[in-house]
């Protein structure tokens, strides 16, 4: 049976829990109804010195969510009409977190859900939730994923619309899930095959 992922899994380092969360399963309950969808692309925003991070520019009432523990969900707005979902992630005081890029949910176009924007809208995540823990009870919370990970494809690429983030512009730390067995078709071929322990 798939778990709920406990907190103590985004203490890890970044890159390793953006990898981590692909596959995993989203879930948002609002009211009775429950959405779900597989984790198909993340990216990492690691640490002060991360000039593409939020963080780069000290803490301030926007990102002050990010320098929390662990396993808050850090939500805010891009281009004044798009939420972004991120999981704050490594140790309390330290900003750092994943983004949630995109997800695959089962019977619904992948164009409503393969974007940050599109996600959110979708699984109705909002400034609401900023702050919060991820959690059932919050009524957004992960599962561990439902298909063994020796059978993961994952593609590093550099992080999107970054340009402006200097030597960081070009770090591979966006992950994209490229095969889950029994959800996609077979990868292509220059696919990097990763297992997990």
């Amino acid at each position: 049976m798939p778990a709920i992922l406990p907190l103590n899994f985004f203490e890890q380092k970044t890159l390793i829990v953006a990898q981590g969360l692909l596959g995993c399963t989203l879930h948002r309950q609002i009211g009775q109804k429950t959405i779900i969808g597989t984790i198909t692309e993340t990216e990492s925003y690691c640490g002060p010195n991360d000039l593409a991070s939020h963080a780069s520019r000290g803490k301030t009432a926007r990102t002050a969510v990010m320098f929390g523990p662990p396993g808050i969900i850090y939500v805010y707005l891009v281009y004044g009409m798009y939420w972004c979902l991120n999981i704050v992630t490594e140790r309390d005081s330290y900003p750092a977190a994943v983004l949630v890029r995109a997800v695959t949910v089962p019977g619904v176009s992948h164009q409503q859900t393969n974007g940050p924007g599109k996600l959110c809208r979708f699984f109705h995540i909002d400034k609401s939730l900023n702050g919060k823990i991820l959690e059932k009870r919050t009524g957004l919370w992960i599962e561990r994923p439902r298909a063994g990970r020796q059978n993961f494809r994952i593609k590093k690429t550099p992080r999107i619309g970054v340009d402006y983030a200097g030597p960081y512009r070009g770090k591979l730390w966006r992950f994209v899930l490229t095969h889950i067995p029994n959800l996609h078709e077979p990868p292509p071929v220059n696919c990097r095959k990763q297992n997990f322990s």
